[in-house]
């Protein structure tokens, strides 16, 4: 039979001298404080208004991306037709995510938090909870890749045509 010794200078662990494990956040988390106090990440279902700013930023690159086709004949017409969609795309949620406001004044409270504060804070969808951070990364990611890969295919596209088109 092995017997394993303690090491005699360190203290046995209690429950007095554990440490809970804490959360990104930095805050207890209620499954390893014996739930005891049950802090758990404050949880939200609206989106902050700096995502929605840098979601039009980005959806504005992608359209002056689209732009770098741009030539003669119909292709101009074409052009102005999606960036019509784009733009349709992008006012409606916007327009509705006031809408489902209480006040207008609530979107411009100063006890609002700050897009870090809020993306540490638990963002609710249909399918489940996410962190803020994530849920931003999911709406953000498509079109900014979207319009990253249309500027490389605009600077291929103007990089590549013949010098008299």
């Amino acid at each position: 039979m092995v017997t394993t010794k303690s090491n005699p200078r360190q203290a046995p662990a209690t429950d007095a001298t554990r440490r809970p494990a804490t959360t990104a956040a930095g805050t207890p988390d209620a499954r390893t404080t014996g739930g005891k106090t049950a802090r758990r990440r404050p949880s939200t279902n609206w989106m902050h208004p700096r995502v929605h700013t840098i979601l039009i930023a980005v959806t504005a690159w992608f359209a002056l991306a689209v732009w770098s086709f741009a030539g003669q004949g119909i292709v101009n017409y074409l052009l102005f037709i999606v960036s019509g969609f784009i733009f349709v795309a992008v006012a409606l949620p916007l327009i509705l995510s006031y809408v489902g406001r209480e006040s207008r004044a609530a979107t411009h409270d100063e006890n609002a938090p700050s897009l870090r504060d809020w993306a540490k804070c638990e963002y609710e969808t249909s399918a489940g909870k996410l962190s803020g951070a994530e849920a931003a990364t999911q709406i953000l990611l498509p079109v900014a890749a979207a319009a990253v890969g249309m500027t490389a295919i605009g600077l291929i596209f103007y990089f590549s045509a013949p010098a008299g088109a």
